[in-house]
């Protein structure tokens, strides 16, 4: 059973990396030195050097990633103006008021400070401390297997070809583990090669996923006015990024006050967001629930309509039941989202089926 900080890494997310990045650096390195080995020549030292490196980054950056942490919001945190508590969100969770930039993570149960998203293969957010060791992890892992990749490709290719082996002929065992270290290398390179292409592109325009989704919003928001919201964080992006990467790592600023360009101040992003959740409530509708709905991601009493067309987020789903009274603020198709759920003196924020 893990304790203390292996809690953090007892977890699988960050099981399964770690295996990932185990099996493909023994296997890239099993591969090299028979394929290729490092004393044969200056290149081949080189390519294992370089694989060596990545590998050693990825896993210091993921690690760091995970035992920095995003930085938590102080529990009952307040302004230092009284008077600036007008223009903050309340978490009734964390019992104080959100920072600017800050976000209450449900599966860390904190307010998280510049909070980007939480994700998985790290079991905590990515936010203000960690995010250019996140970020690091991401390259670092794609440049790896990249390399990791050709070494892999060759070594097969080499095993297949009819010309006399220069090292002993593979188990079949070792065979296999090789093939599915390039199909692992593959996802990789694809899969966390997008996301670190949306993490830079964060960094670059100094603007969360998150902060993304409000901007998005109030563009909607304001369609009919000449007032248009203005993103209040990014200065340019060599500023920008000099933000979040410094020599240790060590980002820029305490998480709570930020640089802002001309025209705006520290509570801009804030201000647009109470805009938002006004307009929000303006448009909630109140429904009776008429037929019950089994709380399922893939109901099947609802028809092939809501069957395959399952919700793409990770909020929980919640059971209704008939004459339950429900304020949906957002709606779909095939679902709603609910604001409050008034059931027996509950409330809840989550979603649920539209079939009502």
């Amino acid at each position: 059973m893990c304790v203390g900080p292996l809690k953090k890494i007892c977890h699988w997310g960050p099981l399964s990396a770690l295996a990932m990045i185990k099996i493909i650096t023994l296997m890239t390195i099993h591969c090299s030195r028979q394929w290729w080995p490092p004393q044969d020549s200056v290149p081949a030292a080189a390519s294992f050097l370089l694989f060596f490196i990545l590998s050693g980054l990825t896993l210091f950056h993921f690690i760091s990633a995970i035992f920095e942490g995003p930085g938590y919001l102080t529990l009952k945190w307040i302004p230092e103006k009284a008077t600036d508590i007008q223009y903050l969100q309340y978490c009734i969770v964390c019992q104080g008021y959100k920072a600017p930039r800050s976000h209450h993570c449900r599966k860390c149960n904190r307010c998280v400070m510049k909070m980007d998203h939480h994700c998985p293969w790290i079991n905590t957010c990515v936010g203000h401390y960690n995010h250019g060791h996140f970020t690091a992890f991401l390259a670092s892992a794609v440049g790896g297997c990249c390399v990791s990749f050709v070494i892999l490709i060759s070594w097969v290719a080499t095993v297949l070809s009819l010309k006399p082996l220069p090292f002993p002929p593979p188990a079949v065992y070792t065979l296999i583990l090789v093939v599915f270290s390039i199909g692992l290398s593959i996802g990789v390179v694809l899969a966390v090669g997008m996301l670190l292409y949306f993490q830079i592109l964060a960094i670059v325009r100094n603007r969360t996923e998150i902060e993304d989704w409000i901007l998005e919003k109030s563009r909607y928001r304001r369609n009919d006015t000449d007032a248009k919201y203005i993103h209040p964080y990014s200065k340019g992006w060599r500023f920008n990024v000099s933000q979040v990467f410094t020599w240790d790592f060590t980002p820029v600023g305490d998480g709570i006050t930020w640089p802002i360009i001309d025209g705006c101040d520290q509570y801009t992003l804030t201000r647009e967001q109470l805009a938002q959740k006004l307009n929000k409530r303006k448009r909630a509708r109140i429904y009776r629930i008429v037929k019950a709905a089994s709380g399922s991601k893939f109901p099947i009493g609802h028809g092939c309509g809501v069957f395959f067309h399952p919700l793409c987020t990770d909020e929980p789903r919640i059971k209704l039941d008939v004459d339950d009274i429900v304020i949906v603020t957002r709606w779909k198709k095939y679902a709603f989202y609910i604001g409050y759920l008034d059931k027996k003196n509950r409330k809840k924020e989550k979603m649920g089926n539209r079939n009502v």
